[in-house]
């Protein structure tokens, strides 16, 4: 049995979080068929409420969310006794050093850029979700 079999045994939920609606999109099909259930939040915001309340497995979060930015949602997850302990991945559509320390400051457990495919995104999600 291979670890895509294993996860989606164990029920796994991933928060996806992005100001781009066909990205979400994209990103929750191949999650989906990777035996992932997922939660989609568009803003900030709901990025917070919807993390708080459904505490999902793993949080793939926009760095650039409307209302509330990625680092600052991170942040205040990430330094919250309740959620410190849920994995996040920050997205973003440069990888300069500034957005490395920033990600890495506000608690963000990887920093990835957008423009990778989905099988490299997958290979960070799944460590994360075994």
């Amino acid at each position: 049995m291979g670890k895509k079999d294993n996860i989606a045994r164990m029920n796994k939920r991933a928060l996806i979080a992005d100001e781009n609606v066909s990205f979400i999109e994209v990103l929750q099909f191949d999650l989906a068929s990777r035996g992932v259930e997922c939660i989609v939040a568009y803003d900030g915001l709901e990025a917070l409420r919807r993390a708080r309340q459904d505490r999902p497995d793993l949080i793939i979060l926009s760095a650039s969310l409307p209302r509330i930015n990625g680092y600052k949602v991170s942040r205040l997850l990430k330094f919250d006794e309740k959620y410190k302990y849920i994995p996040l991945i920050m997205l973003t559509t440069r990888a300069r050093e500034r957005d490395r320390n920033l990600a890495q400051e506000t608690g963000a457990d990887e920093l990835l850029v957008k423009s990778g495919s989905f099988d490299d995104i997958w290979q960070v999600i799944s460590k994360y979700l075994e």
